[in-house]
């Protein structure tokens, strides 16, 4: 069964939410796992795009925008709205609801900030895995 994890930022300055999505991407690919990040619009998974090559000084992160030829290939994929083109380890859900296909994955990240409209869309998206019954752990990052 999925797991599900939820990460509560303190704060909601400017890019945030990507910085640390980027941090868990990083983290992950070091693990050897498979990433999709579900951005919440083309325009954050262009700016996602674009951060992965420059957030931390000394590297960068392999990835390619769903539907790229080389989507398939690289370890991390960036999407808004599409599926993932094959099977991944880890969701990143960035968007304001559940992406439908969230249980073909092992685990979910959930980034949460401090924007009064994003706490709401995630405390839906948390009673919705709470009541299906999924395994819930929640973060405060700081």
């Amino acid at each position: 069964m999925t797991r599900v994890d939820f990460y509560i930022l303190d704060g909601d300055s400017g890019d945030l939410l990507q910085r640390f999505a980027c941090r868990l991407v990083d983290k992950a690919w070091q693990k050897g796992l498979r990433c999709f990040i579900n951005a919440a619009d083309a325009s954050q998974a262009a700016g996602l795009d674009d951060l992965m090559w420059t957030f931390r000084d000394v590297s960068f992160i392999p990835h390619a925008a769903a539907g790229s030829g080389a989507s398939d290939r690289l370890v991390v994929v960036i999407g808004s709205g599409e599926e993932p083109p094959d099977e991944r380890d880890l969701l990143i859900n960035l968007g304001d609801e559940v992406p439908p296909y969230f249980s073909r994955f092992e685990r979910v990240a959930e980034i949460i900030d401090g924007d009064a409209r994003r706490r709401d869309t995630g405390r839906e998206r948390f009673r919705y895995y709470r009541d299906r019954g999924y395994p819930l752990e929640s973060h405060k990052v700081r």
